[in-house]
C-alpha cells in the first residue's frame, strides 16, 4: 500500500523482469495507469503487465476509488497524486528510469502527471493550475512539482520533489478534452459518473466509487498539459477502430505537443485501452519505453 500527498492508500504491485538482472538500477520501471473501472486485480491489466514484464520491470496499482484502493475516483484529477506515488516508489526500489503508460483515463493521467510534475519554476497547487487552465492564464513554473489538491496553504506536500517526474510517457486511448459525449459509450460513461443512479451502478457494478463532488474548478485538461511535457519524451497511441475516442483526439494532443519529443502511432484495427493492446503492441510500447526513457 503506497499513500498518496492527500493521504490516500493505493494497493500497489511491483514485479521485477525474469529475463534481466536482479539489480533494478539497471532497469527501467514502468508504471502502469488503468483506465476507468480497472484495478490491479483486472485480467486485462495483469495481462498488461505480464507482457510488459518479459522486458523489464513493471508497477501496477489501483487508481483511487477503484480495487482495494482508498478514497474515491476524480476520473482523472487527484489521480495525478496516486501516479506520482507509484513513480516515486519505482524510485525508491532502485530504478533510474521509470517511464509512465496510461490506458484511456490512465492515458489523461499520465500526461497531466507529467506536465504538472515536470521542471516548473514556481511551486503552485494544483487548485492555482486548474484556475489558470479556466482563466486562461499560464501556470507558473518551478524546479520541484506541483503541490497536492489537497493542499490547504498552497505549499508543495513534504517529498513532493522527490522523484516523481517520469523519464518517458506513453499514453493509450487518452481523451484529449474533458466532456467529450460525441459516442454511446461516453454517453454512458457521464451517465454513470454525474447521475445518483449511475454511481450507484458503478459502485456495485463496476466497483468503482465515484466521488459525488464531481470538479469544483476543471483540472488541467490533456491537451493543455501536453505541450508541457517537454523535453520529456510522449508517445501517443490510438486505434483507428477506437469506439470511445474518435481519431481527432490523439491528433490534438499530438499537434499541441512538441514536435521534437513526441510521437503519435495510430493503430489500424485497434479499439481502446488495455482490454483491446494486442501483445505485439504492448511489446512495442515497452520496447519504445526503453529506447527513450
Amino acid at each position: 500500500m503506497l499513500l498518496t500527498d492527500d493521504a490516500v492508500s493505493i494497493e500497489a504491485r511491483y514485479e521485477p523482469s525474469p529475463t534481466l538482472g536482479a539489480e533494478p538500477s539497471g532497469q527501467l520501471a514502468l508504471v502502469v495507469g488503468h483506465g476507468f473501472s480497472g484495478a490491479l486485480e483486472r485480467p486485462a491489466l495483469r495481462r498488461v503487465a505480464s507482457e510488459f514484464q518479459q522486458r523489464t520491470a513493471v508497477i501496477t496499482f489501483s487508481f483511487r476509488g477503484h480495487g482495494r484502493s482508498g478514497g474515491r475516483s476524480t476520473v482523472g484529477d487527484r489521480e495525478v497524486l496516486d501516479l506520482a506515488a507509484a513513480v516515486r516508489w519505482a524510485r525508491r526500489l532502485g530504478h533510474r528510469r521509470v517511464a509512465t503508460v496510461g490506458f484511456s483515463m490512465g492515458g489523461s493521467v499520465v500526461i497531466r502527471q507529467a506536465a504538472l510534475y515536470g521542471k516548473i519554476e514556481e511551486i503552485q497547487p494544483l487548485q492555482d493550475v486548474h484556475e489558470g487552465e479556466r482563466t486562461g492564464r499560464s501556470p507558473g513554473r518551478t524546479d520541484g512539482v506541483l503541490g497536492s489538491a489537497g493542499s490547504a496553504d498552497g505549499a508543495a506536500p513534504a517529498g513532493a520533489t522527490d522523484g516523481a517526474a517520469p523519464d518517458a510517457v506513453v499514453a493509450v486511448s487518452s481523451p484529449a478534452r474533458w466532456y467529450y459525449r460525441g459516442t454511446a459509450p461516453m454517453r454512458r460513461l457521464h451517465w454513470a459518473i454525474t447521475r445518483p443512479t449511475g454511481r450507484l451502478v458503478s459502485r456495485y457494478g463496476l466497483r468503482t466509487r465515484i466521488d459525488p463532488g464531481g470538479w469544483a474548478v476543471d483540472p488541467l485538461s490533456p491537451v493543455a498539459a501536453a505541450p508541457l511535457i517537454a523535453p520529456t519524451p510522449l508517445l501517443i497511441v490510438h486505434g483507428d477502430r477506437d469506439p470511445y475516442f474518435p481519431l481527432d483526439h490523439p491528433r490534438m494532443l499530438a499537434s499541441a505537443a512538441d514536435p521534437s519529443t513526441s510521437e503519435l502511432w495510430i493503430e489500424p484495427g485497434y479499439g481502446h485501452a488495455e482490454t483491446a493492446a494486442s501483445p505485439d503492441l504492448l511489446a512495442r510500447i515497452a520496447d519504445w519505453a526503453t529506447a527513450h526513457a
